[in-house]
């Protein structure tokens, strides 16, 4: 039996676009799913090094959570290139002002690293609100399952 690897080509043809709705979902949960779906693992031609994924749409992410002690003790650290220049936001400032910059943080650092962990990341459309320019796409809904913790 011989492994037989998908081209580019062939693997950007079969390409889908999905919809996840992030409200009430924990940031790394949906992280995990959409680096999934945009990675491609999901499909039975997966090929570590080529492009194969889908399309994902983030709608709602102004209403994304963090668990736990996150928001407080979580921080999201950016270098501004001067000398000390170092810039840190803790996690509820930065999901009350940024909720798009903060989801797309936790999936870039689930794609892999170079080239193709830019072109990934770019097949991620992260919206604030319920509407989105991709519905020529006619995007299928992907629904994140998570389990809360009884308290």
């Amino acid at each position: 039996m011989s492994t037989v690897f998908v081209s580019t080509e062939a693997a950007r043809e079969s390409s889908k676009w999905w919809v996840i709705d992030a409200a009430g979902v924990p940031v790394g949960r949906l992280a995990t799913e959409a680096a999934h779906l945009i990675r491609g693992k999901h499909k039975a031609t997966f090929t570590p090094n080529v492009d194969g994924g889908d399309f994902v749409v983030v709608v709602n992410a102004d209403r994304v959570e963090l668990t736990g002690g996150k928001k407080s003790t979580k921080l999201y650290r950016h270098h501004t290139g001067f000398i000390g220049s170092l810039k840190e936001v803790p996690g509820g400032e930065m999901l009350k002002n940024k909720p798009e910059e903060a989801i797309e943080q936790a999936v870039r650092g689930m794609l892999p690293e170079g080239i193709l962990g830019h072109r990934l990341l770019g097949k991620l459309k992260v919206y604030k609100g319920t509407e989105h320019p991709h519905q020529a796409q006619s995007p299928e809904a992907f629904v994140v399952s998570f389990q809360r913790k009884k308290k």
